[in-house]
């Protein structure tokens, strides 16, 4: 492990980049994480953001010895947080992050980027397998992706909830929200001349933050499957899980010989990188109903505007009329509202357009997509569901998905990883030519973050698992 401040950019660069690069970098890495073409660019990014990073004020101890109780504190505040928030919940407060079901569905796209690499930055300490000191860290990693089961891999259960609610075609995102999925990749992509930073930023990523209670929670009552959340509540326990693990890496890779200090302020360093980019609670608070409305609505306006009847005429003009140029949205759904079209701040169903759209006989059937649909119904009903009106459209949430609609799909999952796809058997016939070394680095290469949530990579992650012991 080199001593030198690895901060310092590559031979030639002078000036410190910025994020404007994150989304590109992002999905170079997810197509090829070990390819050499994005490598020099991966890390000139990633020096960028430790330098960023630098500049962040950080509660972490930089004595190893002490991490053990502050990761323990740490826990113990949020638990505290927590019940002081569910207090003024049953005290009659209202939700503290959601106002509505497709704000809580908006938050699941703008925060998908980071969820669907979910553990990618220890993906290049694979090659380390060997090295018992290596282990809390790849039992982590393993653990991310399910130890090969589709039913607990982290990105395959996100990309489920994604798709249960018409939500898995994201929205044209800023650079930011693929700031920290693309710090992870690069992270992954140099593992080994960044380890202290690696360590560090697992060890940040591994805490259980407030937001992933209050996410699940409110997820829940808002009747969408929160399990991708709780399962990292229990798994990123500061006891025996995650939290743990992270602790605990720390103290095995500290450095026998060499520079203490600087491995701990290196690390510190990694950790800090948790703070850069959009979070969650910057997603929760930038979402509006009525923009994200009138966004979508323009979004569809390009396909819409030539395919209506003359029939109709709203406020004298057709819809096509009102379509053909953009900008008119806003007046347009005025318009609905003025001749009662839509009935804002009722039970939507009483809305003449929203029965055009929704159920099987409606003339628009199949138009929006179901959080599409979730948006025009939200918007119609707006006081209508804060005073009360929708309680009964909402249920608590009792059923995860996973054990209910998508039974058998995962079932279906299982049986693809286990060998009835083709990928799959042409991965097993490959494995019985190779010799033990070479055999655990082609299942490495087929456990990368693009990789590992397909039937070939849960297989791949299966048989490392059991090799690992």
């Amino acid at each position: 492990m080199p001593d030198s401040n690895l901060l310092e950019l590559p031979p030639g660069n002078t000036k410190v980049s910025t994020c404007g690069s994150a989304r590109r970098i992002y999905n170079d890495l997810l197509a090829e994480p070990r390819g050499g073409g994005s490598r020099a660019e991966a890390r000139e990014f990633l020096a960028s953001q430790l330098n960023l990073a630098a500049r962040i004020p950080s509660d972490i101890p930089l004595g190893a010895d002490q991490l053990g109780a502050w990761m323990e504190a740490q826990a113990l505040q949020t638990a505290d947080r927590y019940a002081t928030y569910l207090a003024s919940r049953k005290a009659g407060q209202p939700r503290r992050y959601f106002s509505c079901r497709s704000h809580a569905l908006a938050f699941l796209q703008g925060v998908a980027p980071t969820k669907l690499v979910d553990g990618a930055w220890l993906y290049g300490l694979l090659e380390h397998w060997g090295d018992v000191r290596f282990y809390p860290l790849l039992r982590t990693y393993l653990e991310e992706l399910g130890d090969g089961d589709p039913a607990q891999n982290h990105v395959v259960i996100y990309q489920r909830l994604l798709a249960a609610h018409g939500c898995e075609s994201l929205p044209e995102l800023s650079d930011g929200h693929y700031q920290q999925g693309a710090i992870q990749l690069a992270l992954a992509r140099h593992a080994d001349e960044f380890l202290p930073e690696v360590i560090g930023y697992n060890l940040g990523y591994e805490q259980l933050p407030l937001h992933l209670l209050i996410t699940a929670f409110e997820l829940a009552e808002l009747d969408i499957d929160p399990y991708y959340f709780t399962l990292h509540v229990t798994i990123d326990n500061a006891d025996s899980g995650h939290a743990r693990k992270a602790v605990q890496a720390v103290l095995d890779l500290m450095p026998a010989a060499g520079d203490a200090q600087l491995f701990m302020e290196r690390v510190a360093n990694g950790y800090r990188l948790n703070e850069l980019g959009i979070n969650s609670n910057t997603v929760i608070e930038s979402f509006h109903l009525e923009h994200a409305l009138i966004d979508m609505l323009e979004r569809k306006r390009v396909f819409g505007r030539q395919v209506h009847s003359d029939f109709c005429r709203i406020g004298g003009r057709t819809v096509n009329e009102w379509l053909a140029e953009p900008g008119q949205v806003p007046a347009f759904l005025r318009a609905l509202e003025q001749f009662r079209w839509i009935r804002r701040h009722e039970d939507p169903r009483e809305s003449r357009f929203w029965r055009l759209v929704d159920g099987a006989d409606a003339q628009m059937f199949g138009v929006f997509s179901p959080f599409e649909k979730q948006l025009l119904e939200d918007w119609i009903a707006g006081d209508w569901l804060r005073d009360g009106g929708g309680k009964q459209r909402f249920r608590a949430y009792r059923h995860p998905v996973r054990q209910d609609t998508a039974e058998q799909a995962v079932a279906a999952a299982r049986a693809t990883a286990l060998g009835q796809d083709p990928e799959v058997e042409s991965l097993q016939a490959e494995l019985k030519l190779l010799p033990g070394e070479l055999r655990m680095g082609r299942l490495i290469e087929l456990m990368a973050p693009g990789i590992h949530s397909r039937p070939v990579g849960l297989e791949a992650t299966r048989l490392f698992t059991a090799a690992l012991g």
